[in-house]
């Protein structure tokens, strides 16, 4: 009999320290970035900034953008809880008139693994 209680206590404790596990969670500072109207061949970089406020690492397993104008750069390993990083977006201003993107992030994030970015501006034509 106590053994049947000792196991149930256990299992009980087990399932509801489970439950207290959140796992990576990922909070961007923007999800939108506004260029406004930028120089033909002008700074096309901006910097997504984020942190992870899980209770574990947090991996970006792929950043993808809508079309190749757009070239995002994830972070190398992964980012421990509490810690912030950064996507880094470069945008071709060589491309005028107005653009609106959207990068992808997959992260390895159980219930809501994709992130969508949003990049947006107009670049003048040349002089």
């Amino acid at each position: 009999m106590i053994k049947n209680i000792f196991f149930a206590f256990c299992l009980v404790l087990s399932i509801y320290t489970k439950a207290q596990e959140i796992g990576p969670l990922i909070s961007f500072e923007t999800t939108l970035i506004d260029f406004g109207i930028i120089e033909n061949n002008g700074n096309g970089m901006r910097t997504f900034g984020f942190k992870n406020i899980g209770d574990q690492d947090l991996i970006i397993k792929n950043v993808q953008s809508s079309c190749g104008c757009t070239i995002p750069k994830k972070p190398a390993g992964p980012i421990a809880p509490g810690e912030k990083s950064e996507i880094v977006v470069q945008y071709d201003t060589k491309r005028e008139g107005p653009f609106r993107k959207t990068i992808t992030v997959t992260t390895n994030i159980e219930k809501n693994p994709i992130s969508a970015l949003k990049i947006k501006g107009t670049v003048l034509s040349k002089k």
